[in-house]
């Protein structure tokens, strides 16, 4: 059932439905030209877009949330959870992944407003432990640096210290973190990472005397009136939650049948990049509290003006283009990263929008600025989906010319495929050639990686078996794979499996190093970035 609300002048009320609602006219709607004017939610036209993308493309469930200057709009469509009952509504939580980095971001707007935080000012002024691997970066990063991508660590770097969850802490990412090489210089170009953003919320914790959990909640959930929302799993209390589905098939290409998958979700130590839960119906709150640049109904306000402008400002080039491609009309001529945001150029105005995966869920938000318009498109499915259908909402929205953005999502969507199979090659998960060089009990042992921690390699049955120390899903028997080679096969809840290389010099193992077996496994699964040493005498 929808939720669709015309905004009145009733702040005041603790109920659900008043803190569904805003002003009739916000401060910013006021300041929009006359050919900006959103026109009334068409609900309908809405629903068929959803349901469309939702059936054609095997998504289980999703939510859609829509804030206008006149009104908010929150409707679920399919199931939560594929073979059990239970409809997506309004109220059903998403766990939206990295659109949480935006929340931390505005966490330290906040502190910038009460004088507890600069922008600019170095990380070590708050954590004087701060270490990068090289010494002058670790005096000239600051705050801001901590969100904006330009630190000069790899795609990913770190995410195996925590995905899939682990036993390592808050404290362990701050140690590992100068052992982290970097790919470029510092504030040279971008590459998305998770590690600063925890990193961010260790800041806040250690500036406000209160974990990222409780000051989000306390902070920016609570007062925006996102009662339903919390900030990880392990804070979730209700059934109305969204399962997780992705295709799983073949361990290389991962191409098979929609299938229930495995719960990945960030860890507490990890939640500042990506833990928050929330519902359509809450979204809505903060997609305006974004447009109104902070200001609540009620005239009060969680971060200022100034704050306001901070965190839309782009800070680093991502990428630039031509333009409009068959595929996509609104392919931007330039993508940016301002803070928690993705700035970039849509249909000739300006869009802020970022999107959040872990596994079997992938969530969009955005926000048109100009036109005082939000949305957001929560799925339970993994994929590209969500980025199609919040076009198609947008596009719907604002009256842009007519584009088939299904048929686009199924069109790129075959065309990714296409070309990770023909980088994975005929023949994907069959071994390379080669053999061992010791016998195999001379491989076992315990390694150490300086920044992610300890393997433990020992025997089982007639092979070898191999444990992740801090990651217990990381346990499988190993598979001999080409030269001084094995592969893991681990179970289909931990995620990508790796290849295993042993450098041997005079016939002892000197050192390990890793990668992916699939040459198109996710970012996060950064193998390829460890490197183990053995430990002596373990």
């Amino acid at each position: 059932m929808s939720s669709l609300h015309t905004k009145n002048h009733n702040p005041d009320s603790v109920s659900r439905r008043a803190l569904l609602t805003a002003l009739a006219v916000s401060p910013l709607a006021l300041k929009l030209p006359a050919f900006a004017a959103a026109p009334a939610i068409d609900s309908a036209a809405i629903d068929a877009l959803a349901e469309r993308f939702r059936t054609e493309l095997e998504i289980p469930g999703l939510a859609v949330a829509i804030t206008t200057p006149q009104q908010d709009y929150a409707k679920g469509y399919g199931i939560r959870t594929l073979g059990e009952a239970g409809a997506v509504d309004e109220h059903t939580l998403f766990a939206i992944a990295s659109n949480s980095k935006a929340f931390t971001a505005a966490a330290l707007a906040v502190l910038v407003d009460e004088g507890k935080v600069g922008w600019d000012q170095p990380v070590r002024t708050y954590l004087p432990e701060f270490k990068m691997f090289d010494p002058a970066v670790s005096q000239m990063m600051t705050v801001r640096d901590l969100l904006t991508h330009r630190s000069g660590l790899p795609l990913g770097a770190g995410d195996l210290l925590y995905f899939p969850p682990s036993t390592h802490k808050s404290a362990d990412v701050l140690k590992a973190l100068e052992y982290l090489k970097p790919v470029r210089g510092f504030r040279s170009g971008y590459d998305y990472d998770n590690i600063l953003y925890v990193v961010a919320g260790l800041v806040i914790e250690r500036v406000s005397g209160k974990s990222w959990q409780d000051f989000v909640t306390q902070r920016l959930l609570r007062p925006l009136g996102m009662l339903e929302s919390v900030p990880d799993r392990d804070s979730v209390n209700t059934a109305n939650v969204a399962g997780r589905h992705g295709r799983r098939g073949p361990p290389v290409t991962g191409l098979g049948p929609l299938t229930k998958v495995f719960i990945d979700d960030p860890t507490s130590t990890t939640a500042a990049a990506g833990g928050i839960n929330t519902s359509a119906s809450d979204i809505v709150h903060w997609l305006r509290a974004q447009l109104d640049h902070g200001k609540l109904p009620d005239g009060s306000r969680v971060w200022s003006e100034k704050q306001a402008a901070e965190l839309w400002t782009p800070q680093t080039i991502m990428s630039s283009s031509d333009g409009a491609i068959p595929d996509d009309p609104t392919n931007p001529v330039t993508s940016t990263y301002a803070l928690g945001w993705i700035v970039r150029d849509y249909r000739g105005e300006r869009i802020l929008r970022h999107s959040g995966g872990l596994h079997g869920q992938v969530t969009q938000t955005a926000l048109l600025p100009k036109r005082g318009i939000g949305v957001a498109v929560l799925t339970n499915v993994e994929g590209y989906e969500a980025g199609g259908l919040i076009n198609a909402v947008i596009d719907q929205l604002i009256g842009a010319p007519a584009f088939d953005w299904l048929e686009s999502t199924k069109t790129r969507t075959a065309r990714r495929q296409q070309e990770a199979l023909k980088t994975i090659g005929a023949e994907p998960d069959q071994p390379p050639p080669g053999g061992l060089s010791l016998p195999l009990a001379r491989y076992a042992g315990r390694y150490r990686d300086a920044w992610y921690g300890d393997v433990v390699i020992k025997p089982e049955g007639d092979g070898l078996a191999i444990q992740f120390v801090p990651t217990p899903a990381f346990h499988c028997r190993l598979e001999q794979w080409g030269g001084d080679s094995f592969r893991t096969h681990f179970s289909k809840d931990a995620g990508e499996d790796a290849v295993l290389h042993f450098a041997v010099e005079k016939g002892k193992v000197t050192g390990l190093t890793m990668k992916a077996l699939s040459p198109i496994a996710d970012f996060s699964y950064d193998f390829h970035h460890l490197s183990f040493k053995p430990v002596a005498g373990k």
